[in-house]
Formats: C-alpha cells, structure tokens, sequence
C-alpha cells in the first residue's frame, strides 16, 4: 500500500501529515521555525555586508560586493534544509512512497532543492499555496480541493 505523505508549510511553520485512501489526514509532525532565535538581528540601521560598490581613491568606481544575506533568509533556508531531511530520511527508510508539497511559493523554492533524488522522485504533486493556518475539517476540505487542482 502507499504511504502518502502531504507536506504544508510556509516560512514559519510546517506540518506533515499521512493521507489515508478515504483522504483522512493523521498529523505525523509539526516544525516550528525558530523565531526566538532571530530575535535583536533583523532590522536595525546596520549596514555592514550590505550589497553596493566598493569605492577606490576616486570615490567613483570599485568592485561588487556579494549581495548581503539577512539572518533570517540564513535561518530560512535552514528550516527549508531541516524539513526536506525529514522527508529525504522518510524516502530512504520507506516510511513514505509519494509526496505531496504544499507550501508558499518562497519554501517551495527552498526547499525542493534541497530535496534528495528519491525524494524528487516520489513527489507527485507541488503547489503553492499556504494552508498553514487551517485545522481538522477546513485543511482536509482545503487540501481536498488544492489536489483537485490542474497541475501548473
């Protein structure tokens, strides 16, 4: 029998449940992104590592700086890589036999990536959209109508 498993998350919060053959969802786990952790670096007016030109003698002309990469899109993507080991783990230990990725447009784009081959391959559908704030009957119902969806 095949294990389905539905992945929804946004850049906050994941959750991962097991579709039943009747649709029925059975949360396997909830992730939580670390928020606290972030705390006292996002914002302020510091400047350093920020993105700009470098200016020689002249003031006028210098070299590129790399873009600067915020702690929070660092801890983003960490979630992303937290979330697909959990599913690249459940694909090589056979605990899950199809996935179903249900998440903002900005973890889909971390996350798959991150994805192993196995995984890759077992994903039968990804959509974006954000069901992370909704529970028991209204996610099914949701979940229900995002499968019904054309694939894009």
């Amino acid at each position: 029998m095949e294990k389905n498993w539905i992945l929804i998350a946004n850049g906050e919060r994941a959750r991962c449940f097991e579709r039943a053959p009747d649709h029925a969802l059975t949360e396997l786990t909830d992730f939580v992104f670390p928020r606290a952790s972030l705390s006292g670096q996002a914002g302020g007016g510091d400047l350093t590592g920020a993105a700009g030109k470098g200016h020689g003698r002249t003031g006028h002309a210098g070299t590129q700086f790399e873009p600067h990469t915020g702690a929070q899109d660092k801890a983003h993507g960490s979630f992303a890589r937290q979330l697909a080991d959990y599913l690249n783990n459940a694909v090589a230990t056979q605990r899950c036999s199809a996935l179903v990725l249900i998440a903002s447009n900005q973890m889909l784009g971390e996350l798959k990536p991150c994805l192993s081959i196995a995984a890759q391959k077992a994903v039968k559908r990804s959509l974006a959209s954000d069901l992370t704030q909704f529970t028991g009957p209204e996610l099914k119902k949701r979940v229900d109508q995002a499968l019904t969806l054309p694939s894009r």
